[in-house]
């Protein structure tokens, strides 16, 4: 699960997510899987690109999936919730674009014992998700029979937060491989009873994101396009009651 970066690209070493860091999450701790459980790489870009990213305080990430599967549970990550952004005061957005293969981005409103909202949204390639500020989330590779590779759009000065999902052993509802290779959800006891809502990624017209324009040629064609990800305060009434 390495990274090669073309020339004009710029890029870090990736670093890599170890199946140790990954069980205190899963609902059998003790699964086996593969080691380790994905890459990613944090700020990439085009290199005639990265003033203007730092002065909007944007960074673009990718990220590598195995394949396979965590014992009884696809290959996903641990789940977080966006640390508060030192520059902006906000847990600030995220906006994923499938690359390959198949994935499944699931979000829960808030992160104490009562989860609020739930929902598990599946998307394939080319296909965006939005996740509003604060809420926790993680995601799931649905296709155990090959690696799951996407983009996004982060903060600049993203962190995560581990804290309540580590206190409740994961987040509210653990994805689960049937016999028939299909996901099924299970709930996690640790929290109070909720409901989850699975559909398809949408579009989001409220974002003015064109589904037919990749989400880094986006911020070349118009940066303020995305200014909204480090910047979420100037949509404080839309986050209210947004859907993923």
């Amino acid at each position: 699960m390495a990274f090669r970066y073309g020339l004009g690209v710029f890029g870090p070493q990736p670093e890599y997510r170890s199946l140790s860091a990954i069980r205190p999450s899963l609902r059998n701790p003790n699964s086996s899987g593969p080691d380790p459980v994905y890459s990613i790489a944090m700020d990439v870009g085009r290199s005639e690109d990265l003033k203007e990213l730092k002065r909007r305080m944007l960074l673009f990430g990718i990220v590598m999936y195995a394949s396979g599967r965590l014992g009884d549970e696809p290959v996903r990550s641990q789940g977080h919730i966006h640390a508060i952004s030192p520059h902006c005061g906000w847990s600030t957005p995220e906006i994923f674009e499938i690359w390959e293969g198949h994935a499944i981005i699931y979000g829960q409103e808030k992160s104490g014992d009562d989860p609020g909202r739930c929902i598990a949204i599946d998307a394939g390639r080319g296909e965006r998700v939005v996740m509003p500020p604060g809420w926790a989330h993680y995601v799931v590779n649905a296709d155990r029979h090959s690696k799951l590779i996407f983009g996004a759009w982060c903060d600049r000065q993203y962190g995560f937060d581990y804290t309540q999902m580590r206190a409740h052993h994961g987040l509210a509802w653990f994805p689960l491989i049937t016999e028939e290779g299909e996901i099924s959800w299970a709930s996690n006891p640790s929290y109070l009873p909720s409901k989850l809502q699975s559909r398809r990624a949408r579009e989001y017209p409220e974002l003015s994101l064109s589904s037919s324009v990749p989400i880094y040629e986006l911020f070349r064609r118009d940066p303020e396009s995305v200014q909204w990800v480090s910047d979420p305060a100037r949509l404080s009434n839309l986050w209210e009651r947004f859907e993923p």
